[in-house]
């Protein structure tokens, strides 16, 4: 008899994991020289929300995401690869920083950088 596997989301710990993750991801991002200009404007409270959705979505949980389509959210941002690296690099920090197991960590990034395209907006230039 086999039994289901659990969910990344379930695997990592849930909903408080997720929420966790997110606020120490994005001060490593808002502080970041380099990114941290993409968000001056940005109600962070609100981005952190949506952020909780989005990756509760993107690592299997029972969420619904109610954030606009990532390609429209991330158009004429001036985004590029380089910024992307920068981006998953600290997300990487982030996780391994919460000492996640190393399968746990690459699945992950995994996940999220199935979306590299729709942020880049098919292209990402290196720059």
């Amino acid at each position: 008899m086999t039994y289901p596997q659990p969910s990344l989301y379930a695997r990592i710990g849930g909903a408080e994991v997720v929420a966790e993750l997110v606020d120490a991801f994005y001060e490593r991002v808002v502080a970041d020289p380099e990114l941290g200009p993409f968000f001056a404007k940005t109600d962070l409270d609100k981005l952190r929300a949506m952020q909780r959705e989005f990756f509760s979505v993107a690592l299997g949980g029972p969420v619904t995401y109610f954030g606009r389509p990532l390609a429209y959210a991330h158009r004429g941002r001036g985004i590029e690869r380089r910024h992307l690296q920068r981006f998953t690099e600290h997300l990487l920090a982030t996780l391994e920083g919460r000492g996640m197991e190393e399968r746990d960590v690459h699945d992950v990034i995994d996940r999220i950088n199935v979306y590299s395209s729709d942020i880049l907006g098919g292209h990402g230039t290196s720059g």
